[in-house]
């Protein structure tokens, strides 16, 4: 057991960061704007991993309160893993995700929710890319291996969308602290 956990761990190399054979890009941009990766981590369900994912900020943080609520560029990398995910296993965890990040008060956020769960309507196979961009004033961009997908406009609704990740109760607590840099 010792073993996997030291496989896990993040191990930067020459200024990257490589987690689980995925090495994250050092930055992403959000328009104009050059985005740094934060950090990253693994998200992971029964021992089994699904996706390693990285957050990427015009400046390092580890305050999830303010990072949810900002309304300045930043962006989520997904990396998937796993042949096990698939788009209806992405969409209830997208589901899950949403009613955890807002405590229940999705009601406000629904055809948002509904355009962003459509991006994972393809088939989602094992080294598929998403990166979820903001941009204050754009929105939400979702793209699949750099093919754009979708635009959701609206500050509150990226505040619910990146709490997936940052809330109290996140997707995955490890991925959590691996974002903030705190791992």
């Amino acid at each position: 057991m010792l073993f996997l956990s030291v496989l896990m761990i993040p191990v930067s190399v020459s200024g990257q960061t490589v987690i689980s054979d995925v090495t994250l890009p050092a930055t992403l941009n959000a328009g104009a704007i050059s985005l740094n990766l934060n950090g990253g981590g693994l998200r992971e369900k029964l021992w089994i991993d699904l996706y390693v994912g990285g957050l990427y900020l015009t400046s390092k943080s580890d305050d999830a309160q303010a990072i949810i609520d900002a309304d300045k560029p930043m962006a989520i990398y997904i990396e998937i893993v796993s042949t096990l995910i698939t788009s209806e296993k992405m969409i209830t965890a997208v589901d899950e995700g949403f009613v955890k990040s807002t405590k229940g008060k999705t009601n406000s956020f629904k055809s948002e929710i509904e355009d962003f769960k459509s991006a994972f309507s393809e088939t989602i196979q094992e080294n598929d890319t998403y990166k979820i961009v903001y941009q204050p004033n754009v929105g939400v961009t979702v793209a699949k291996n750099d093919k754009l997908l979708k635009t959701i406009k609206g500050h509150d609704f990226k505040k619910a969308l990146f709490g997936i990740w940052l809330c109290d109760e996140p997707a995955d607590e490890n991925l959590k602290e691996g974002m903030l840099g705190k791992d």
